[in-house]
């Protein structure tokens, strides 16, 4: 062994005597591998020696001074070898939010954010690639949580990666000042260009940690399926990813077209800012910039904008053409995804609501309001129930109708397994007191998180056989996909693609099956208003 190689290995084993994360766990170097920015070398998965994890790998420069609001620019190399033991600060983003299961208390923030890490098996060479982009509505989160720690997918014959990317105005952002100074005359949008700069990174980098830069699957859920489905509307994305999983939300179903480059709302934050020149606004204080968000209403709508750069019309114009990416699709939706998930509008009169179903289902509304329990609804509870169906049962099959139309693979999937409710994101203090016990939020939106990425031994509380039973569904349901395009075992087909005219879905739970579409009726009526 090499004398720097020796140093390597007496400095990570010095870290086992100081981590807090994995007291007692012994770790063991191995070879650098050669990125294009420098040598790196990852440490053991504290949960499986045979897994080689890489945290904090930058793959974009620092977005802070000139390059706030910039295009991710290309990361600095370093000089001898990198040890990957550390991950990256989160992105910039609001801390103290106490929100059902998303609560989140103080934690180290920064705008120095674009980071990814990599979870990779020993010795591992050619592996498809499956690339995590996390939900939070565009505002919050960090691809480095607990939950989604890579170690069990990584287990089963793939390379797994989570990426951070800008949050908030610091993401999404657009203003005339910045489309002025732009090359590209856009402003907006960072966000979504962070996540095509890591998996250019990924393109360049992944075959030396064992991945096949051919076979990169994307997948993500909430605003991390969002952009996935932005992206691949985006020519930005072309060619980087060649399979996409999309979870709990897409970006078909019509939005307001007013203020659909951002400026207006852009505008109002700047002004709560009390800013006006480009330099003022590249130097304002980071929390300054967060407390405007939250007094201008920024966030009021999608932090997505039209640009007419990375997004040149609305993506659901884009999939109308059969213009998207042709790449195998998988997605799908839960059960009780409007459990806590968007704001009730308590004060909603009776007329109100009416005038709400009339506009969502015309002469059908009263249909529409029968197929949901009513009597026992308040008007704004309905109109809640109806809102999340549209944003997501409805947004999610049609983005699988406009796939399956182009000619695509496309699977669908619903999941009404109920898993526990727990704080996602604070393993160390997963309880989260319902009045109806842990199970009583149904399948809420982020329940199939910790099932996804087999993390129920890392993170929340009273997970039963059945629970683990549903998450080696998923777990070989996503990795055999990434694997082939086709998320059925070898030799099996009890998964059918999806189509328009069997609405083949696989329902996820004890007793798996596929049938012939859910909430049909549903579905149908709010098509009715919104036809391809």
């Amino acid at each position: 062994m090499s004398i720097k190689r020796v140093v390597v290995a007496v400095f990570i084993s010095g870290l086992a005597a100081c981590s807090t994360e994995t007291p007692g766990h012994d770790l063991k170097a191995g070879a650098p591998r050669s990125l294009a920015q420098g040598e790196v070398i990852g440490v053991p998965s504290p949960y499986d020696d045979e897994i080689t994890v890489y945290r904090g790998l930058p793959y974009a420069a620092a977005p802070i001074g000139d390059l706030r609001w910039q295009p991710p620019q290309p990361a600095p190399s370093w000089e001898g070898i990198r040890i990957a033991n550390t991950f990256s600060d989160s992105c910039y983003q609001p801390r103290h939010w106490d929100y059902f299961v998303w609560r989140r208390e103080d934690f180290t923030v920064s705008e120095d954010c674009l980071y990814l890490n990599v979870w990779t098996p020993v010795n591992a060479q050619g592996l498809p690639v499956m690339v995590w982009f996390h939900g939070g509505t565009h505002l919050s989160g960090q691809g480095h949580s607990l939950i989604f720690d890579g170690t069990s997918l990584a287990q089963r014959g793939v390379l797994v990666i989570t990426v951070n990317y800008r949050l908030g105005p610091f993401g999404f952002l657009a203003h005339p000042v910045l489309s002025e100074a732009a090359q590209s005359g856009a402003s907006g949008n960072y966000g979504l260009m962070d996540k095509v700069a890591a998996l250019s990174w990924i393109r360049d980098n992944v075959h030396s940690l064992g991945g096949n830069p051919e076979n990169v699957t994307v997948f993500g859920q909430s605003a991390g399926s969002q952009s996935i489905c932005s992206l691949l509307t985006s020519p930005y994305g072309k060619g980087l990813f060649h399979k996409a999983i999309g979870q709990s939300a897409s970006c078909v179903t019509p939005a307001s077209t007013e203020d659909a480059n951002g400026h207006e709302r852009g505008i109002a934050l700047v002004e709560e800012l009390g800013l006006d020149s480009l330099q003022e606004l590249r130097s304002a204080d980071a929390d300054a910039l967060i407390s405007a968000m939250i007094a201008s209403d920024w966030a009021s709508e999608s932090r997505i904008v039209i640009d007419g750069d990375v997004l040149e019309q609305w993506p659901s114009e884009t999939f109308a053409d059969q213009r998207q990416a042709k790449i195998p699709l998988m997605l799908g939706f839960l059960a009780d995804e409007d459990e806590q998930l968007f704001p009730i509008n308590k004060s909603l009169t009776r007329s109100e609501l009416d005038g709400f179903l009339e506009y969502v289902a015309g002469d059908l509304a009263g249909e529409l309001k029968g197929e949901y329990d009513a009597d026992s609804l308040t008007p704004g509870q309905l109109q809640h129930a109806v809102s999340t169906d549209i944003f997501i049962a409805f947004g999610m099959q049609r983005w699988a109708e406009y796939h399956a139309l182009a000619g695509q693979p496309t699977y669908l999937y619903f999941m009404d397994h109920v898993p526990p409710a727990f704080h996602l994101y604070m393993p160390e203090q997963p309880y989260l007191a319902l009045e109806g016990g842990s199970r009583s939020g149904g399948a809420y939106h982020s329940g199939d998180l910790a099932l996804v990425f087999g993390s129920l031994d890392k993170v929340g509380y009273d997970w039963t056989a059945e629970d683990k039973f549903v998450s080696e569904q998923m777990v070989t349901y996503w990795t055999n996909f990434a694997k082939t395009g086709n998320p059925n075992r070898p030799g099996e087909n009890t998964w059918t693609p999806f189509d328009r005219e069997r609405l083949s879905t696989r329902v996820i739970n004890s007793e798996p099956a596929t049938v012939g579409g859910v909430r049909k009726r549903i579905l149908e009526i709010l098509a009715s208003r919104q036809p391809l």
